[in-house]
């Protein structure tokens, strides 16, 4: 476990990835093909379609540097699942199958791009408290990570994206423990995460420049079924 962790933090496939030719889908919030589709009921008072308006647009990466507020490890507490394998057994289809219908690619062609995005040999991440724990090749690792403040990044599109970054405590027992975390989940402020994109590795700043990679991991608790209902549904 101790080298897959360390090939992980150093490896491309460890990371996250950028289209910035996107509209709005299941990726970080400036890209990954953002082709959510949002169909708003025109009967909702008109606070709630301000409010939900205000959302769409901080999720698709339209916020004021005002708007953005710390953020505890305890907003991604609990236990997660990567996606990955239902790229790789099939389960996700349909959500590139709809991608296919309303973007500038076919379904293998976002299956392809997907497979890129969401490789990754960490199965498995259970956090509680300061306590991370990774999974990957039937082993486990757990290290204790503290808050080390957000980073904006500004896109191509000219939408941007917050990064909130975790620093592994000095006192880590396991070397192969990648020293830095950066969650991405589209939001900008405290808020529980339904689902996040994870960068992890040695060099606080090189993480920052990953826009290939974007492991992604939603809530163990769900089938690969109610996953694809969750992606089709943003």
């Amino acid at each position: 476990m101790a080298l897959s962790i360390a090939i992980l933090a150093s490896a491309p496939h460890a990371f996250a990835n950028h289209d910035h030719d996107h509209h709005h889908d299941d990726g970080e919030a400036h890209a990954h093909d953002h082709d959510h589709d949002h169909d708003h009921d025109h009967n909702h008072s008109h606070d709630h379609d301000q409010g939900h308006a205000h959302d769409n647009d901080i999720y698709a990466g339209y916020f004021d540097d005002a708007q953005i507020a710390d953020r505890a490890l305890s907003d991604w507490e609990g236990d997660w699942q990567s996606v990955y394998p239902y790229l790789l057994d099939g389960t996700l289809d349909p959500v590139f199958a709809h991608k296919a219908e309303q973007g500038d690619k076919t379904a293998e062609e976002y299956k392809a791009y997907y497979d890129t995005g969401y490789a990754t040999d960490v199965e498995r991440i259970v956090i509680d408290g300061s306590s991370v724990t990774f999974f990957a090749n039937g082993e486990s690792m757990t290290g204790d990570y503290q808050y080390d403040g957000y980073e904006i990044l500004n896109y191509e599109a000219g939408n941007r994206g917050v990064r909130f970054i975790f620093e592994l405590a000095d006192d880590a027992s396991e070397d192969a423990l990648p020293h830095y975390i950066q969650f991405s989940d589209h939001s900008i402020y405290p808020t529980d995460a339904g689902h996040y994109h994870l960068y992890w590795g040695d060099d606080r700043e090189a993480l920052l420049e990953e826009l290939t990679h974007w492991p992604t991991y939603y809530p163990s608790s769900l089938s690969g079924e109610e996953i694809v209902d969750e992606m089709l549904a943003h």
